[in-house]
């Protein structure tokens, strides 16, 4: 069930009003961790009993939808991306580059490799790295280290054609950043672990947003030896700090994972629940992120593909400007434009019952202007999604 969202300007100008409450709203967020730490409250067992119940239950509903999008064929304007994944999903396990979690359908797949694309990622830091790993039939340049500098401030022609008409100055996009939001998956562990272990900020999503939203890491927050720890989904809830809407930060760069992307285009296709367009649409709102905001994602070159329609596309679909896989980084000079915020004409009521960060942002945004905001048509949830809608029903 792929989404939504972005929100009409109103949102984007109440988020300067949202800024203003963001030191008491800091202070205190802190200050709920600092109790909860020191009283022993977090329970690492049960805190990851319940993340892979969640994770069963998804997977179990994004089945459904696939099943039911293969049934209705064209009659489902989504089928055609539930084709693709599929098609995706089977190569990786077919070809014994799936690692585990496994099987890797319904979910951001793991791959043999994910730690050498998360090194491409680092390998933004300079041009010359990301151009070794680029190419390759010119050694000879870059065994010698003078020959190898020239040729990267001078490349040939047909190596300028390889790396496209891209700004080269883009390449310092990890060493210079100093926050990155990076997904909780697996395959981008590596990723996490070098952006803690590079002194970075590391912003972070709780997973599905379904019980919390994000959480904030740096290395001096965590005891020595544990930042691989702090990479995992319970290491992160142990150690982070986590944020409200009203939170300052900006941040530099955000790694996504995908199921399928086009270099061509810089089109890409998640797992289909439509968290990476919420999370992104959230940070629009609070101003942590614009058009400007690099978007890396890491995959496996058996993720590449060709035929994403990009007429196809919905308005709240997050483009990728940087692809990274073991073996090249690809900068896609997308045409395609990015969300701008939450659409709410497009967010179905069953999925704001889901998620309660959502229901507050629009709560917040309904009472600072006045105005209700629109609301999208209902979907079919599985059994498991229209069970915890309920619940949330009888709250209200």
């Amino acid at each position: 069930m792929p989404l939504l969202f972005q929100s009409p300007p109103l949102s984007l100008n109440f988020a300067a009003a949202a800024s203003r409450r963001a030191t008491a709203a800091a202070a205190s967020v802190a200050m709920r961790s600092s109790t909860s730490s020191s009283s022993g409250a977090f329970d690492p067992a049960a805190f990851e009993a319940e993340r892979l119940r969640l994770d069963a239950a998804a997977r179990a509903e994004m089945a459904s939808a696939a099943a039911a999008g293969a049934e209705s064929g064209a009659a489902d304007p989504r089928a055609w991306k539930w084709a693709i994944r599929k098609r995706v999903w089977d190569a990786l396990e077919a070809e014994g580059v799936a690692r585990d979690p496994r099987p890797v359908h319904h979910r951001i797949p793991n791959f043999d490799g994910a730690a050498a694309a998360a090194e491409s990622v680092r390998s933004l830091a300079l041009f010359p790295a990301a151009l070794r790993r680029r190419v390759k039939k010119f050694k000879p340049f870059i065994r010698h280290p003078l020959l190898f500098v020239s040729y990267a401030i001078f490349p040939p022609a047909n190596v300028q054609a390889q790396i496209g008409s891209c700004d080269l100055g883009r390449l310092d996009v990890f060493q210079n950043a100093q926050c990155v939001k990076v997904n909780p998956d697996t395959p981008q562990k590596q990723v996490r672990f070098l952006t803690l272990s590079g002194d970075k900020k590391l912003l972070t999503p709780q997973p599905r947003l379904r019980t919390g939203f994000f959480s904030v890491l740096e290395s001096s927050m965590i005891p020595a030896g544990c930042i691989p720890e702090a990479c995992t989904s319970v290491g992160a809830a142990k150690y982070g700090r986590p944020i409200g809407l009203d939170e300052r930060i900006k941040v530099d760069l955000i790694v996504i994972g995908s199921v399928a992307v086009d270099p061509n285009s810089g089109a890409r296709l998640g797992k289909g629940e439509g968290f990476a367009e919420l999370e992104y649409g959230m940070l629009r709102f609070m101003g942590a992120i614009d058009d400007s905001t690099m978007i890396v994602t890491s995959v496996h070159d058996k993720q590449l593909v060709d035929d994403i329609p990009v007429e196809k596309l919905l308005v709240h679909d997050v483009p990728v400007d940087i692809i990274c896989t073991p073996t090249q980084v690809i900068f896609t000079n997308t045409a395609i434009p990015k969300p701008q915020g939450i659409y709410w004409e497009k967010l179905s009521p069953e999925k704001l019952g889901q998620i309660r960060i959502l229901r507050e942002l629009k709560r917040r945004i309904e009472e600072e202007t006045g105005t209700i905001l629109p609301c999208g048509p209902s979907e079919q949830l599985p059994p498991t999604a229209r069970r915890r809608r309920r619940r949330w029903q009888r709250k209200r």
